[in-house]
């Protein structure tokens, strides 16, 4: 679902995206995870788009992120949407992997959490985000950016499942 949007917007936008610095990129994942909250607190949502819109975006700009760190950003777009969705196809594998590795450790334990959970986990990450980025990546013990974007791509594919897939499936035993 998130690379099928990816690719139209791709189709519509091109790679505009790439003049994009990286804590640009970092207030736009916070947007999208603010109006998750927000949706979530209030139980309704003013602009028709729910959540699993949100949780998509969070997807697709984390990748994003991810080729921005990989390839630095530019001042005009640059990649054809061919390269442009192969960078895509990379870093989303690449985030594929470590939910494997990280699933097989914690026994598939966000199973039982909350989408909740998932939207306060994706704030604190952008919170940790922000503070790497105001101290120009220089931390002492932290794995860095590239490390929390993995993690809100995962939590957010974690919450899509639980949103989408898993209702679907619930539908279809209900029929």
């Amino acid at each position: 679902m998130c690379r099928s949007l990816f690719e139209k917007k791709l189709h519509d936008y091109g790679a505009a995206w790439r003049i994009m610095r990286l804590p640009s990129v970092t207030d736009q994942l916070f947007i999208k995870a603010r109006r998750i909250r927000s949706i979530e607190e209030k139980g309704e949502a003013l602009v028709d788009e729910g959540i699993v819109p949100e949780f998509m975006a969070i997807v697709n700009y984390g990748i994003v992120g991810l080729i921005q760190l990989s390839l630095g950003v530019v001042d005009k777009e640059d990649l054809p949407a061919d390269e442009a969705l192969r960078q895509y196809d990379t870093m989303a594998a690449e985030a594929l992997r470590l939910m494997a590795r990280k699933n097989h450790d914690y026994e598939e334990a966000w199973r039982g959490m909350r989408v909740s959970s998932y939207t306060d986990l994706i704030l604190m990450k952008l919170y940790r985000t922000k503070q790497i980025e105001d101290l120009g990546g220089r931390t002492l013990v932290s794995e860095g950016v590239a490390a929390n974007y993995f993690d809100m791509i995962n939590y957010s594919v974690f919450a899509l499942i639980k949103l989408v897939i898993e209702k679907e499936e619930g539908a279809g035993a209900e029929s």
